[in-house]
């Protein structure tokens, strides 16, 4: 039997969404779709455009870096939900569509008649994506929310930093955007396999801290049991050490990742120290934990005394589980990021070629692929209004004299 060639199919061809989301918790959801074949038409305010058009660095064609990155393989067409025209197309839209990604407070869809309610009637089959600051429900719902607000309600900023400093960024204000978009995406893919069962389309609801509550390994267990409060630790760790990042004699940064005794006795073996180990003074986690900051000041008075590239190989060499801290010019430069392609270069029109984050995960059978960057504003919008909703010019043209589209 010959194998079929499925090379130029993509896992999600065939479904259409439908994304009226702002900025980036929203579109990064519906990005994750479009990257694997799903036909993403991106709902704009006409005139206005999505905040993200103008949220981080602007190129000179007047869309910013975080555009053209998070909204690619998009088509763009404008709307304005809030005129009843509007609210009108957009049901014409859901009646032949699978997903609705959106992300405005909640309530607002509903003031403008087109609540879950309104839009499973229309479509029994849609599944709706809602994310927002607090989820739907809860005294809090309606509280607007951002990024910053998720990781400092979910408990992730609280615990970034020193303990004799304030709270930090932990590392990107948007992290909790991204997961938030990337547990819808993923909730896309769950709701079409219980579609596929039961018929029926349904809501998911997702508030921006949640995903940040969720990767928080054992702090609540930890505090229902033992009432413990996790606190700051730079950058360590709670209950293995040594396992944190350590100065180099070039200036730069490694990190070293000692999770088990075995792998310790690796690491003290790599320094010369065997003695420390197994049944030496450091040798189990407890005796390690006890003495943290011993430890650790030990580690660095090692690492120093090498650049970063000799002690990686010293640590290697004991199978120690190290890495460099990256800057993202290392990382431009780096053979195992040149090797997987994590990074794309594409060539746009309006800013010719520009380098972005290439799609996760990468499918052997099925891959996803990155088709074109963040499109204009209603770059898109004869496709979607003339050529899917059938309608005649004249009515194209009464609609955008109205600003509706």
């Amino acid at each position: 039997m010959s194998q079929t060639n499925t090379a130029s199919i993509q896992a999600l061809e065939g479904l259409r969404v439908i994304d009226v989301s702002s900025f980036l918790a929203g579109p990064f959801c519906s990005t994750q779709l479009a990257e694997f074949g799903a036909d993403v038409i991106k709902l704009e305010l006409p005139i206005v455009g999505d905040p993200l058009r103008k949220f981080g660095t602007v190129t000179e064609c007047g869309e910013t870096l975080p555009w053209l990155s998070e909204c690619r393989n998009k088509r763009s067409a404008t709307l304005d939900l809030r005129k009843p025209d509007g609210a009108a197309l957009l049901k014409r839209m859901i009646a032949e569509a699978d997903v609705l990604v959106e992300n405005f407070q909640p309530g607002t869809l509903e003031k403008w008649g087109l609540g879950w309610d309104v839009l499973k009637a229309v479509n029994p089959r849609l599944i709706m994506v809602r994310i927002s600051g607090f989820g739907q429900t809860g005294p809090y719902s309606g509280k607007p929310g951002f990024g910053r607000i998720g990781n400092a309600f979910g408990g992730l900023s609280f615990l970034a930093g020193y303990p004799d400093r304030p709270p930090v960024t932990p590392g990107s204000a948007t992290i909790p955007d991204y997961l938030a978009g990337l547990y819808g995406a993923m909730g896309v893919l769950l709701a079409m396999q219980a579609l596929a069962k039961t018929g029926r389309g349904q809501v998911i609801d997702i508030g921006l801290y949640e995903p940040i509550f969720r990767i928080l390994d054992e702090l609540a267990p930890s505090y229902q049991l033992n009432g413990y409060v996790r606190q700051r630790m730079g950058p360590g760790t709670v209950n293995v050490v040594p396992h944190s990042h350590y100065p180099t004699k070039d200036g730069r940064w490694i990190a070293i990742a000692c999770t088990s005794d075995k792998i310790f006795t690796r690491l003290a073996v790599a320094m010369g120290v065997p003695e420390f180990a197994e049944d030496g003074k450091w040798g189990k986690i407890k005796q390690r934990e006890a003495a943290r900051a011993e430890v650790d000041e030990y580690v660095a008075a090692w690492t120093i005394q090498f650049d970063r590239e000799a002690l990686m190989a010293i640590c290697e060499k004991e199978q120690v589980p190290c890495g460099p801290v990256y800057s993202i010019d290392e990382i431009f430069e780096d053979a195992q990021y040149a090797h997987r392609e994590n990074i794309l270069t594409m060539k746009d029109p309006r800013v010719g070629e520009l380098a972005i984050p290439n799609l996760v995960p990468r499918l052997t059978d099925t891959p996803g692929r990155v088709k074109w960057l963040g499109p204009s504003m209603g770059e898109h919008n004869d496709e979607v209004y003339r050529d899917w909703l059938k309608l005649d010019q004249a009515e194209i043209d009464r609609l955008t004299a109205l600003q509706v589209i």
